[in-house]
């Protein structure tokens, strides 16, 4: 199982809409609202590197509301 964290920076006021979108994308496992320079993040399982990064680059970043992200990929 691969898993990553994905920082993300939204829009100011469109956390909440992005937290209901990101909840519904197959494979996240956790949507935390956080304070800091990050908005919110983001916790991605995936079976396979390629299926992990099909879920950031095509379902978590292609989201509107989004500004920027920062992905951490977890090595254990």
């Amino acid at each position: 199982m691969r898993k990553a964290f994905v920082l993300i920076n939204t829009e100011l006021g469109s956390e909440l809409e992005l937290q209901s979108e990101l909840e519904k994308v197959e494979g996240i496992v956790g949507v935390h609202q956080v304070y800091g320079v990050y908005d919110v993040v983001v916790e991605v399982e995936a079976d396979s590197e390629q299926r992990l990064k099909e879920i950031i680059f095509s379902r978590i970043r292609t989201l509107k509301h989004i500004r920027s992200t920062l992905t951490l990929t977890a090595v254990s």
